[in-house]
């Protein structure tokens, strides 16, 4: 909800059924490798504090304070799509929030000039009158260093939430002896970088599709978190001959990484329209998708509020509550 912005995640919302969202606690074994480089970044209780200033200017609608926290090129990512700072503006008086709860903080290290934070957040607010899910919401903020400041350059955000199953029928898995190509070699393009990964799903080619993840990789769905293996695991079984991806948009971090965003239209599924983003990082001269996160596109305000779960698969650890501040979208 902040803005209320908001691969391979789309295709987890089919298979997610079949696969056990990983807890923060292996969230945070997972992102070791990454967390080595944290020393010459921010704190984790900076960045924290930043994105709640977010939130907060939002609520105010101070529009002043909420440009000074992004970069030029930030953009978000919701339900409705993806939106650029103007577009994040204009919405603010539309939207009222009256609280919010976060949980689950946890900053992770991109490059040394690019940092990750995912957390979650509960709110009470209204978009054009109407009333927005509580959630639980999946949120997550990229911050770059610019200029000796760390600011926000990319945002999403997505409602936790059982997605039903896909009406096509999976495609037949090839057989165990059927040989696997090669997987093609990544480069500096995200978009290139990104069909690939697209490519080796609709070719049933896990061990390629393996190959192209960070070994810290991680990926948030309505459904979930999921590491590495997850996300593996929650491609296979899926046709996903018939998807479609366009819109593409990209952002560059840094020299070695950057994100980037589209949109994915599968047939059969429900909804059948969903929007991705996916941060590519340079690690060992290999470049390798470290973040994805996938937001069905829905209308917020016309659904009934989702039934609140005490499950494992949530894992919401209680937090005070803040000062509320970001955009639940329509």
């Amino acid at each position: 909800m902040k803005r209320f912005l908001a691969l391979v995640s789309f295709l987890v919302l089919a298979a997610a059924c079949t696969n056990q969202p990983m807890d923060n606690k292996n969230m945070t074994s997972n992102a070791n490798s990454g967390d080595k480089m944290k020393a010459a970044g921010p704190s984790e209780a900076d960045i924290i504090a930043k994105e709640k200033a977010s939130w907060d200017a939002f609520r105010k609608k101070d529009a002043d304070a909420f440009k000074k926290l992004l970069t030029p090129e930030y953009f978000g990512v919701n339900n409705s799509g993806v939106e650029d700072t103007a577009t994040s503006i204009a919405a603010m008086k539309d939207t009222e929030i009256s609280d919010v709860t976060f949980a689950d903080w946890k900053m992770t290290t991109i490059d040394k000039d690019a940092v990750l934070l995912t957390y979650t957040a509960t709110v009470k607010a209204t978009y054009k009158g109407k009333s927005l899910p509580p959630g639980p919401y999946y949120e997550a903020s990229a911050y770059v260093s610019r200029n000796g400041e760390w600011l926000d350059i990319y945002y999403q955000e997505t409602l936790q939430q059982k997605m039903p199953m896909s009406a096509a029928t999976p495609a037949p898995a090839k057989s165990p002896s059927s040989p696997m190509a090669k997987a093609a070699d990544t480069t500096d393009d995200p978009v290139a970088n990104e069909k690939l990964v697209w490519d080796a799903i609709k070719s049933k080619n896990y061990d390629a599709f393996g190959s192209y993840l960070a070994s810290d990789s991680i990926e948030i769905e309505p459904e979930g978190l999921f590491d590495k293996a997850g996300s593996v695991q929650g491609v296979q079984g899926f046709d996903a001959s018939k998807a479609e991806a366009s819109d593409w948009k990209t952002v560059k971090f840094d020299d070695d990484a950057s994100v980037v965003t589209y949109k994915v239209k599968v047939p059969g599924m429900k909804p059948n329209t969903a929007y991705h983003s996916t941060i590519w990082v340079k690690r060992d001269g290999k470049w390798r998708a470290f973040f994805h996160m996938g937001t069905p596109a829905q209308d917020l305000t016309a659904m009934p509020a989702p039934e609140k779960s005490a499950s494992p698969e949530s894992k919401m650890s209680p937090e005070k509550k803040m000062s509320p501040t970001k955009k639940p979208s329509p």
